[in-house]
């Protein structure tokens, strides 16, 4: 048996040499071993009772993005037969959902359809998403932006019954009876503002409010209530609720804090090896998820194809569809395992360009490959030799997606309070980590520690708290600092009561 470090001596000498594992005439080497091994990993996929594929199918790339020699729905087909169980699409990827139905067809997974295979059906994930924020009321909100490519005016419930129609019905707005989405995503949440409204009516439901937000609508459709009024016939067409985002970690932060009743069950985070080089979700956001045993998929694995031959920038036509196998200089399988090793994920959704009979040749058979790995299998020195890797690619620009890394920050909302005339209490919110994660928040009195409080996810609204004992408290001042692994440090401002007073 190879013991931890022979395996991460390999495991370098791997990363510093599979570029010769990069697609191209005669590049590629035999098969790697990965292929010998019976079916595929699965992890569990947070608190929900499903094991999911650590490879899932995104939704994007050539489903949507259709080259005009690529078929989509044999990718498909292709994955289905490979064994993938996670599947992903959205109301906003075009065409993705209709190609999702063509090929559902030729699987028999449309429900009342001649030789319904409804063990097919339910041994699969199946998530899509919705960019409307509104399922009641106005659209238009200053700093929300409400998309869809249903129909103008449409609001959440609206874009489900797309999916539904899309996938299983006529596309023109019918479903057959017993057709569901496994989950739905709020999809690519950026602002505090969207935040507010989506949670709008969650917490005080009622039929009359002149405006609800998306969650408790999508709450109805899960339990097959109907509090909102929004489901008058009381249907159950999905089963689980989550979101998406890649662009502030610290609004899907506060979307995960303001969850009391454990509604959200998922999370679609981007996640790559630039991911330091930006306002960072491995130390901030994923595991505030991960502490809520939500599921979390991986998303922008490649950064959106960046990594490669697109430029750093949204994709809007087949042509910026990556169709090869990684690169010489920048292997594909590094980037897959860096997603795959960050704690506390389930699995990872990529987008597929072309396929082949080849399996060289073929991006599923190779990413499929890549993704059948142990969470633990890299060591820190293996990641940070693959960070050190794609940060030279596009100067580091590639997450054009993420917001620009701020850096260990000090902590968020410092408070203080009398208790007593011996007693004083400090509260404060999570600071933000920078390219290291937080390890504990030092307490420091007039100058001198006081105490120390150790960093954990904060999963609610509940803040931190420090409870001093002094012997005159109008006199005494406090600072708070944030502490990263490495020691680096970050300050509050001096509080004091005297402060608080004025």
């Amino acid at each position: 048996m190879k013991t931890k470090s022979s395996k991460n001596l390999n495991r370098r000498d791997f990363i510093k040499t599979s570029a010769t594992a990069a697609i191209g005439v005669g590049l590629l080497p035999v098969m790697p071993k990965i292929y010998k091994v019976p079916g595929l990993m699965t992890r569990s996929f947070g608190r929900l009772n499903h094991e999911v594929t650590t490879f899932g199918l995104g939704g994007q790339a050539s489903i949507q993005w259709t080259p005009d020699d690529v078929d989509p729905v044999t990718i498909i087909l292709k994955a289905f037969d490979k064994k993938i169980n996670y599947f992903d699409t959205s109301n906003l990827y075009g065409p993705s959902q209709t190609n999702y139905g063509r090929a559902f067809r030729q699987l028999k997974l449309i429900p009342g359809m001649a030789g319904y295979d409804e063990q097919l059906r339910e041994s699969i994930f199946l998530t899509s998403k919705t960019h409307l924020r509104v399922a009641k009321g106005n659209l238009n909100v200053e700093g929300v932006n409400n998309w869809t490519n249903g129909p103008a005016g449409s609001h959440t419930i609206d874009d489900i019954k797309r999916t539904l129609s899309q996938i299983f019905g006529d596309g023109k707005g019918n479903y057959p009876e017993g057709a569901y989405i496994d989950m739905v995503l709020i999809h690519s949440l950026s602002s505090k503002a969207e935040v507010d409204l989506i949670y709008e009516g969650l917490y005080d439901t009622d039929a009359r409010n002149e405006r609800i937000g998306a969650l408790a609508a999508l709450r109805d459709y899960r339990d097959g209530s109907n509090l909102t009024g929004l489901n008058p016939k009381e249907e159950k067409l999905i089963r689980h609720i989550g979101f998406s985002g890649h662009y502030d970690a610290g609004v899907m932060i506060d979307m995960i804090q303001r969850d009391k009743d454990n509604l959200l069950e998922g999370m679609l985070v981007a996640i790559n090896p630039n991911d330091k080089l930006y306002f960072n979700m491995q130390h901030n956001v994923i595991p505030v998820a991960a502490a809520k045993n939500m599921g979390v998929i991986a998303m922008k694995v490649f950064a959106d194809g960046a990594m490669y031959t697109k430029g750093a920038h949204w994709s809007n036509q087949p042509s910026h569809v990556v169709r090869q196998v990684g690169s010489k200089d920048v292997p594909f399988r590094p980037l897959i395992e860096y997603s795959l090793t960050t704690p506390g994920i389930s699995t990872a959704i990529i987008g597929i360009g072309q396929i082949s009979d080849n399996p060289a040749e073929c991006q599923l058979s190779q990413n499929i490959a890549a993704s059948q790995i142990e969470p633990g299998w890299l060591s820190e020195s293996d990641r940070k030799a693959i960070e050190d890797n794609t940060a030279r690619i596009k100067d580091g620009k590639t997450n054009y997606f993420q917001q620009e890394q701020r850096g260990l920050s000090a902590v968020n909302n410092p408070q203080i309070k009398k208790l007593d005339n011996l007693h004083i209490q400090l509260t404060w919110d999570t600071a933000y980590a920078g390219n290291q994660p937080i390890e504990t928040y030092e307490i420091w009195r007039n100058n001198i520690k006081a105490g120390a409080v150790k960093h954990a996810p904060q999963t609610t609204k509940e803040p931190f708290v420090f409870n001093d004992t002094v012997e005159d408290p109008g006199k005494a001042s406090y600072k708070i600092i944030t502490v990263d692994k490495k020691g680096n440090k970050t300050e509050t401002d001096t509080i004091s009561l005297v402060q608080t007073a004025l």
